[in-house]
């Protein structure tokens, strides 16, 4: 049984239609100045009145207190509770036993992950930058949830974290997210695919909206990015049983897929992960704080009149009412303890003279209970009057009850999980409170200063807390103090721990690259408060009045959510697919994802079987048949070859051209950042994530060591261009080849159109030397830091390798050459002020490519030997982040290019990706160059040793990587392939001659013509 609506901290008062957006804050109205003051009563003595009453309050309380049951239903995921002592079921449940949400799975995970970072910031890390969030939201309004993520945004800046805001609507209130420090960007749908989402360490997406703004996360590359969720909206949840009774299980799926990918749903409220327990996967998380119930209330009563509710309800102005607050459940018949009313009915008699000054409203059970006749009857046994103690259901609206009321008496003495919310809400109404002294509602409420604690178990204290709230039939100044601390208290009770909630959250799922720098502690957190006065000064009002006037209102912003329009959607093609069906015509437009998966199974499949087929039909002997289907299969093989020829616009530009530049990307969601003009050209690092309808290149059929994931994420994108090099002849034979990452696009360093034209015209005209030109430069995110001195290239090498650069590629150089221990091995590079290359963006000729390619290989080889001592196959000490230790080989290799043109020789120019502006940098003359280990001479040499080892099967090691990653060729290779050539030939020549002989013994006999063969 769910928890009702009321005590949701959701958003159903501020998404309710008519609410006003420009609402009053936490200020209290004008009209509520005369709740606190002193009411004239009857004429008897208020002695009388306070002992008939407490002793009424002491009756009902406990009574309450035993006809509290435990919860039934867990609000984690489905039968995941746990206990004080210790058992996770629910039959037997002690009474006053915790129930809690307990996402183990997720904490489990946390406190492994905590371990990781308490150790990173104990090791020595070199960071160059803050690491950077994203934060998608649909638009910026004056509500609770605009208010909370400006707080807490401006909290995690100040703890070292820096954010960039994309919002769907266009946002008017921009200057707001710019004064907390945020950068923000319009995101309209077509653009959103332009956004590099791996250049953030971790995305925060705000509500069901905001996930419109990030298709492309549901993809590859971005899968490892991770996802933070904030689902404040009960919208969807309220509809998914609508959804299964309906029928439309493709619908939950697609958006149980779409909750699946974030790491962490968060819910301000442990109500909503039951709604939305069908979705779970065990990803739910409950970070509570929000100011939803206080922004609620100063709205509420912005827009009712305390005075109304009372006339409305039949009480009077000079009523004195106690709220009584009970659970939302009852046992099926009354306790034992019922009969204890009766022993107080002696001292009770004397409430008569009271009148009908002081009034209880009691708040407990539901609409379908049948216990108001049991209040009422016990009220006249009293000596009550009708009407002077009522039984509300707690399916009414408790805001209207709490700005009635003068006193809150709380009546759940269970200890919970979190601070109750009617409480927070009495409190925000500024009306004092009684509560039991349970340890949560301790750890907030001081006693005598934000309201009144008593002892469940001593009757005498909730006694003494009436007779400290009211003097002579009215509230005392007590309660006036009480009252005001309360409300101020309740402002900014839970800030500080949302804020820490969500600081946790994030060290607890976010990775830390080893060129960022850690966040602070979460301790340095100084922020104990909402930015109220942020959305209340006059300027950002004016602005808010300009949003609701020209974009939305709460109710539209309701009817257009995505629930709503995926929902219309859907009941469409789901209507047209059933009509369809009973027609006999259905055609299945939409396929799903588990029907694109199945698709492209079938495709490899497939692909495979025809393969294997195709081989099969090869090595079987076959007749040649009739003339007519000689004459056939000729002109099929003709029109086929003639076929083959054709080619298309952009391979035809190609033709004749200088550069081809090839792009390498990994997944669908990197098509938006590849270019389509013919001077570049795709290549794939798997088979799936090929263009269609295009010429990409498949680096997997070229290289079958990248079908094995473990070395594909090793090498990344390094393993591409050993696929181009690998039989270079039948892809490429331009004089002159280039290579870009996808990611230079997503990074705004690709070359412009002006840039390409500079780069051709270039290479056309340089008909001596060999350069590199290059436009993805090391150093440029080091400009936003502030550094003292400029660095150099091993140490920012070591700040993207977990400050292990310099060591590790020592020892890879001193093992690849065979250098003793006693001998430098570190190629100098020299801190000249000029620019280095990265993302793999460069061209160069085609034979300096290959030289390249081959000293590559044998660095990545002697890399990868220093870790065959590791029994483990993730074991990296290049990497401080578990995604850095996956592509463990990426950084360094993507670094190498720089230290082999620098010592080889080559002049390395920078070209401007947009200007096309050309700057040699490191001029050859100056530099100190170990020209020797560079040489084309030894490298081949090298190369032709390890071919020869791997031709006689010599090498020790079964993981060894230099076979894998290329040709294995060297002269033994050619003389035996010569070898078996001649043996070919002289076994043609044997038979030739052993054929003549026979003709010439036994003559020739030719086959009578039309004479068919008989079957054997």
């Amino acid at each position: 049984m769910t928890r009702p609506s009321y005590f949701r901290r959701g958003s159903h008062s501020e998404s309710s239609p008519g609410h006003p957006i420009d609402g009053a804050l936490w200020r209290p109205p004008a009209d509520r100045r005369h709740r606190l003051s002193l009411r004239k009563g009857a004429g008897c003595r208020w002695s009388y009145v306070l002992f008939g009453g407490l002793s009424l309050v002491v009756f009902a309380f406990f009574g309450l207190g035993a006809w509290q049951v435990t919860l039934t239903t867990s609000v984690g995921r489905p039968g995941e509770v746990a206990s004080r002592n210790g058992d996770g079921g629910l039959q037997g449940r002690p009474p006053g036993s915790i129930l809690r949400f307990v996402p183990s799975d997720l904490m489990r995970r946390f406190e492994q992950h905590r371990g990781a970072l308490d150790s990173l910031r104990s090791e020595r890390r070199f960071g160059l930058r803050p690491p950077r969030l994203a934060l998608v939201i649909e638009d910026t309004y004056k509500d609770s949830n605009s208010l909370m993520l400006l707080t807490l945004v401006k909290s995690l800046i100040e703890l070292g974290y820096t954010f960039t805001v994309f919002t769907l609507g266009n946002n008017r209130a921009h200057i707001l997210w710019q004064s907390v420090g945020c950068q923000i960007y319009l995101l309209k749908p077509e653009s959103s695919n332009t956004v590099d989402w791996s250049n953030f360490e971790g995305v925060i997406v705000n509500s069901l909206e905001g996930i419109k703004a990030a298709p492309r996360l549901m993809k590859e590359p971005f899968m490892s990015v991770p996802v933070v969720w904030l689902v404040h909206e009960d919208i969807l949840g309220k509809r998914l049983s609508y959804y299964a009774e309906m029928g439309w299980q493709d619908l939950i799926s697609e958006w149980r897929s779409t909750f699946n990918r974030a790491n962490v749903v968060v819910f301000p409220d442990f109500s909503l992960p039951m709604l939305y327990s069908s979705l779970d996967n065990r990803n739910f998380f409950v970070i509570s704080g929000a100011p939803v119930d206080i922004w609620a209330t100063n709205d509420y009563i912005a827009r009712h009149s305390r005075v109304q509710l009372r006339e409305d309800y039949g009480f009077a102005e000079s009523d004195l009412l106690i709220l009584v607050i009970g659970n939302f459940f009852f046992y099926d018949e009354l306790p034992s303890d019922y009969t204890m009313m009766h022993a107080l009915v002696a001292q009770i008699k004397r409430i008569k003279d009271l009148g009908e000054t002081i009034k209880f409203m009691f708040l407990c059970g539901n609409s379908a209970d049948a216990h108001t006749s049991a209040f009422q009857e016990a009220a006249i046994r009293m000596g009550f009057q009708d009407g002077c103690v009522r039984h509300y259901a707690m399916d009414h609206d408790m805001r209207s009850f709490l700005l009635m009321s003068d006193i809150v008496l709380y009546g759940l003495f269970k200890e919970e999980q979190n601070f109750p919310p009617p409480l927070l809400l009495a409190m925000s109404f500024g009306i004092p409170i009684v509560a039991p002294n349970l340890t949560v509602i301790q750890k907030y409420v001081i006693d005598k200063v934000h309201g009144i604690l008593f002892n469940p178990r001593i009757p005498a204290t909730l006694a003494r807390a009436f007779f400290l709230l009211i003097e002579d039939k009215n509230l005392s100044k007590l309660a006036s103090s009480l009252a005001s601390q309360g409300k101020l208290l309740s402002l900014n009770m839970f800030a500080l721990e949302c804020i820490t909630g969500y600081a946790e959250l994030l060290e607890n799922v976010l990775e830390f690259p080893s060129d960022t720098l850690l966040p602070n502690s979460i301790s340095q957190i100084q922020r104990k408060d909402w930015l109220w006065d942020l959305l209340d000064n006059n300027k950002q009002t004016n602005i808010f009045k300009e949003i609701e006037n020209s974009s939305s209102t709460n109710h539209h912003r309701q009817s257009s959510s995505i629930v709503y329009l995926l929902e219309e959607q859907y009941s469409k093609r789901f209507m047209g697919n059933v009509s369809e069906i009973e027609n006999g015509t259905y055609t299945e437009e939409y396929p799903t994802l588990s029907d694109w998966n199945s698709i492209n199974e079938m495709d490899v499949s497939e692909a495979f079987e025809g393969r294997e087929m195709q081989e099969i039909d090869e090595r079987m002997e076959r007749t040649s048949g009739s003339w007519e289907d000689v004459y056939r299969n000729a002109r099929k093989a003709d029109k086929q070859k003639a076929e083959a020829y054709e080619r298309d616009e952009v391979e035809l530009e190609r033709t004749g051209q200088q550069l081809c530049i090839y792009e390498m990307y990994t997944g669908e969601g990197a098509w938006p950042f590849l270019h389509h003009s013919s001077i570049y050209r795709g290549i794939a690092l798997t088979y799936k994530a090929r263009r269609s309808k295009s010429d990409d290149v498949d680096a997997v059929s070229r290289l079958p060591v990248l079908n094995d994931t473990y070395y594909r994420d090793l090498l990344c994108e390094t393993g591409a261009m050993f696929a181009i090099a690998n039989r270079v002849d039948g892809i490429h034979k331009l004089p002159w080849i280039g290579f870009q990452s996808w990611r230079a696009a997503g990074r705004k360093v690709s070359l412009s159109h002006t840039a390409e034209k500079v780069l051709e015209d270039t290479i056309c005209q340089e008909s001596k030397g060999d350069t590199i030109y290059y436009w993805a430069i090391m150093d440029k995110d080091l400009n936003k830091v502030d550094m003292n001195k400029k660095l150099d290239f091993w140490s920012m090498c070591d700040s993207l390798n977990a400050v292990q650069c310099r060591v590790v590629f020592e020892n890879a150089f001193r093992r690849m050459y065979g250098l003793p221990l006693d001998m430098r091995a570190l190629p100098p590079m020299p801190l000249d002020g000029d620019h280095w290359s990265i993302l793999h963006s460069w061209a160069m000729p085609t034979p300096s490519f290959l030289e390249f390619i081959m000293f590559a290989r044998i660095f990545a080889d002697s890399l990868d030997s220093l870790n065959h001592g590791n029994s483990k196959l993730d074991f990296c000490v290049l990497g401080s982040s578990n995604l850095e230790r996956r592509h463990c080989y990426c950084r360094v290799l993507e670094l190498l290019v720089n230290v082999w043109a620098y010592h080889s020789a080559r002049r390395m120019v920078y070209i401007d990706p947009v200007s096309g502006e050309l700057n040699e940098q490191h001029p050859v003359e100056i530099r100190e160059m170990w020209v020797k280990y560079f040489n084309s001479t030894l490298l081949k040499s090298m190369d032709e040793d390890l071919a020869e080892e791997a031709d006689d099967r010599m090498h020790p090691n079964d993981r060894w990587l230099w076979p894998l990653t290329g040709e294995v060729h060297w002269q033994g290779t050619l003389d035996r392939e010569r070898e078996e050539r001649l043996k070919q030939k002289m076994d043609k020549k044997k038979k030739m001659k052993e054929r003549l002989l026979d003709r010439h013994k036994h003559g020739y006999k030719q086959k009578a013509l039309g004479q068919k063969e008989k079957p054997r």
